[in-house]
């Protein structure tokens, strides 16, 4: 192992370890910031390079950076972008506010692979300068929060809404395998009047597709990039192209829609997207909890609980209980949920600590944002696949629960009134005989019309016509 060198920042000498990429103000940061021991991430760093190679190339066609300094600079950045160099991004998360020491040491980073690139020693920064030719016309003040947007989009577009829309599909080939499935549904945790299983799991699919809906809402303002505007907003010392052209350059590298802010001060001053973007994945994170609370309570026993569906195995569940299996992923799933609304308050927070024209949580907002994204898609593909694709049902079990229910009553209200129905109920739970054999003791209504009336079949609609949903 090399031994450490001694670099020069504005604020005077730092001995940075010898092989590393980066420089004295990385080195500084780090020093500064022992707290959490996590850094920024892979998706924040990949998007650091992707700006930093776009800007390049700009400059470059500008005619504002010499030419072999930009394809130097832009190589260096693709690596960074790749991942190649993720151990030198030691800065931990929990930072200056601006994000302003990750900035720097991208800048550092690249600026140092492009001087090996080009036959210079580490630290040289020459013939390529971190801040001069790296950082040319841009700041961490519009450069982080494009960060931020760039690795959203790509996590929003690239997993977490694909995750979603099988898990939708998938949900919905549910709905349509069990649209004659009669079950009897629940309210309050009681009997309630029946329904199929495909319209119960139709529900489940349009939950989880208007969260997608939300989702995508979200991506036109998350498109929106402050590069372009430099310290304050103003875009002082930056090309009036720039913005523009970087975003477009971005947009050709990444394969993703990216435009210049319509606002500069407003994209530099507040995270007015990022939190829209976390309030839907906390949406998201709700609407999923509802889904696997229900799976994994309508699948508990096997015989002993609800025990309509059975899902799949996967795992033994106990030390102790030979043979116990328990709903694991939807488990995993709602710890993910948990922690992504747990993301959104500290994204809330985050939001009201800009003063003036920089907002100072960015790597917060950052951290929780994407790891949101990440932990939801992860969650939702292992559940689908590990759950959802597998479940079954106990059909037997289903067929009987539907014509035992005291709540199949509610189909003779408009022939006998609420007070005599509920009185028919009544007496068939005290007596233990079934609704058809009280009413028909008592006269109520004749043998033919009670079948018609109490088969469950007829109550998945008004009217008694075809199911609605579950198709």
């Amino acid at each position: 192992m090399a031994d450490d060198r001694v670099e020069r920042d504005s604020m005077g000498e730092m001995q940075v370890p010898g092989e590393a990429l980066y420089g004295a103000e990385t080195a500084r940061a780090v020093q500064n910031f022992p707290i959490s021991g996590q850094p920024i991430g892979r998706e924040l760093v990949r998007a650091l390079g992707l700006v930093k190679q776009a800007a390049a190339e700009v400059h470059r066609d500008l005619g504002l950076l010499e030419p072999r300094l930009a394809e130097a600079i832009a190589a260096a950045a693709a690596e960074v972008a790749a991942g190649r160099h993720d151990a030198h991004f030691p800065v931990d998360v929990f930072q200056t506010g601006s994000g302003t020491s990750s900035h720097m040491n991208a800048n550092e980073v690249i600026a140092n692979l492009a001087n090996l690139r080009l036959g210079a020693r580490l630290g040289a920064k020459a013939p390529v300068h971190p801040h001069d030719h790296v950082n040319l016309g841009q700041s961490s003040n519009d450069v982080f929060p494009s960060a931020i947007h760039l690795a959203a989009v790509d996590g929003l577009e690239g997993r977490l809404l694909p995750a979603l829309a099988v898990l939708e599909q998938r949900l919905g080939e549910k709905a349509a395998r069990w649209r004659e499935v009669i079950k009897i549904g629940r309210t309050h945790l009681q009997d309630a009047t029946p329904l199929s299983v495909g319209q119960q799991f139709s529900g489940y699919a349009a939950q989880v597709r208007q969260a997608r809906l939300q989702l995508e809402s979200c991506l036109p303002a998350l498109r929106e990039l402050a590069l372009g505007g430099t310290a304050v907003g103003t875009g002082l010392n930056t090309h009036p192209e720039f913005g523009r052209r970087v975003a477009a350059r971005l947009s050709a590298l990444t394969g993703r829609t990216f435009v210049e802010a319509s606002n500069h001060f407003a994209a530099q001053a507040a995270p007015g997207a990022a939190v829209a973007a976390s309030g839907a994945l906390r949406a998201t994170a709700l609407a999923l909890t509802k889904v696997a609370n229900d799976l994994r309570f309508l699948g508990s026993g096997p015989r002993l609980g609800y025990g309509e569906l059975v899902l799949p195995a996967v795992q033994p569940g106990s030390s102790m209980m030979p043979g116990k299996v328990n709903p694991v992923l939807a488990e995993a799933l709602l710890m993910v949920a948990g922690q992504v609304v747990g993301n959104d308050a500290a994204v809330a927070f985050a939001a009201s600590q800009g003063n003036f024209e920089l907002h100072t949580m960015l790597p917060l907002v950052a951290r929780s944002l994407l790891e949101s994204i990440r932990l939801l898609a992860a969650g939702v593909r292992v559940f689908d696949a590990g759950l959802v694709r597998g479940l079954a049902l106990d059909e037997e079990r289903l067929r009987a629960q539907a014509g035992r229910a005291l709540t199949l009553v509610t189909a003779l209200v408009p022939r006998l009134g609420y007070d005599r129905a509920a009185w028919v109920a009544g007496e068939a739970l005290r007596t233990g005989r079934t609704l058809r054999e009280v009413a028909l003791t008592h006269g109520l209504l004749p043998a033919e019309e009670l079948d018609e009336l109490l088969d469950p079949g007829r109550m998945l609609a008004p009217g008694g016509g075809p199911p609605r949903g579950g198709s």
